[in-house]
């Protein structure tokens, strides 16, 4: 979130009333309505990571070890695991129960 200087883009007299209320502080605006972006869609982290999970999740499916993954993606097993669980809750979610395979 970047700052702007309320007197660069607000009318003097509502930079004046605005004053009334929190003189020489920082306040925050909210987005409107339907207008804000999720975490990390912004700047692409949130695709950065979905990519990484899914190369994560094909590795692990290819036979590579949580071991393994840990080391190369610089993540706790704990995290790897996370990962691996959240694919297959979501797709137990998908499929309207457990998968016989």
């Amino acid at each position: 979130m970047s700052y702007v200087n309320a007197e660069d883009v607000l009318p003097k007299m509502l930079v004046e009333e605005i004053q009334k209320y929190v003189d020489g502080q920082l306040l925050y605006i909210p987005r409107k309505n339907g207008s804000s972006l999720s975490w990390g869609e912004k700047n692409g982290t949130k695709e950065k990571m979905a990519e990484r999970n899914q190369t994560i999740l094909n590795r692990y499916a290819l036979g590579q070890t949580v071991a393994e993954l840990s080391r190369e993606f610089y993540l706790s097993e704990k995290r790897i695991l996370g990962i691996i669980h959240e694919y297959e809750s979501s797709n137990k979610e998908k499929d309207g129960g457990f998968r016989d395979e």
